[in-house]
């Protein structure tokens, strides 16, 4: 009887500690799944700078409709129908063209 009873039990702990090393929630897949976290919170912190800077620059558009406006203004030359323009030539310079 004991002569059985040894292997029996042998097999008993193995089939007991199958599921611990392989099964679904074992320490194999435990390993893995961490080494995916790490991963994913590297790829969020990236996204997360991406999307910092992408809201920055969204805030900035709304908040910066001056800015914008200037930018057309001396780029683009563009004016509103109820405004005037004027050039303004600093008094140094001497625009008649005769080479002085």
């Amino acid at each position: 009887m004991m002569r059985w009873l040894t292997p029996l039990l042998i097999a008993l702990i193995a089939l007991l500690q199958y599921p611990l090393w392989f099964g679904e929630g074992g320490w194999l897949r435990l390993w893995g799944l961490g080494d995916e976290l790490a991963r994913q919170q590297e790829l969020n912190g990236k996204l997360r700078v991406r999307n910092e800077t992408l809201s920055a620059e969204v805030r900035d558009l709304r908040e910066a409709r001056d800015a914008l406006e200037e930018g057309a203004r001396g780029e683009l030359g563009m004016i509103r129908p109820d405004e005037v323009f004027v050039r303004v030539v600093p008094g140094g310079q001497n625009n008649q063209g005769d080479g002085k």
